[in-house]
């Protein structure tokens, strides 16, 4: 009953960056605002003469974090206040549901969510990894995990600042996370709204 208390926490507090990410994803593939429709690397190269992030990593898509995780997070603390859930959500352990408070948190998330991922992005340009692209053997396997933990690392070292928790905690959330992720990813390949599954 415990471990069914503890996994409820966890999706109530991190909703908003869960949808968020889904929504930002559809974002970055709309023709809005095509002028940050650019590489944040401004397609420079590394000392290796390989790019440093790639052509997937953009502004339009690391400020799509930003606003959609706000968004999220405003939306999300309202529908907490109404009904309740707020009790179960960690980010209000220590700090009230109010609107400048979801404000600073959707905008940490979203900062964490963004810049979380580009170490990923950047391992993956001195491996030769293709944007986009996935590849075989015990290589696709890290990175299939890789790839999905890498943005909840982040979000969940933002609940440690307003709810803080044990290493073991945390990296349970992690996992309990970047496995929410592979299926989210999953599901968005089956509708057509994701190019790879992983």
């Amino acid at each position: 009953m415990i471990i069914f208390k503890i996994l409820a926490n966890m999706y109530i507090t991190l909703l908003g960056p869960v949808i968020a990410g889904i929504v930002n994803s559809l974002w970055c593939k709309c023709g809005a605002l095509r002028r940050l429709q650019v590489p944040m690397d401004g397609g420079k190269h590394f000392i290796d003469g390989k790019r440093i992030l790639g052509d997937n990593k953009t502004w339009k898509g690391f400020l799509g974090y930003i606003i959609l995780n706000i968004i999220c997070m405003v939306t999300w603390g309202f529908i907490c206040d109404r009904t309740g859930l707020e009790n179960y959500n960690m980010f209000y352990q220590n700090v009230s549901n109010s609107l400048i408070n979801n404000l600073v948190i959707g905008s940490l998330l979203g900062l964490a969510y963004g810049i979380f991922e580009l170490p990923n992005s950047f391992l993956k340009r001195r491996l030769g990894i293709t944007p986009g692209k996935s590849v075989s053997g015990f290589t696709k396997l890290f990175f299939v995990f890789f790839d999905q933990a890498d943005s909840v690392f982040g979000c969940v070292l933002v609940v440690c600042l307003f709810a803080p928790m044990s290493v073991g905690f945390y990296m349970l959330y992690v996992v309990v996370g970047s496995i929410t992720h592979i299926i989210i990813n999953m599901l968005l390949y089956v509708l057509k709204l994701r190019k790879n599954m992983f």
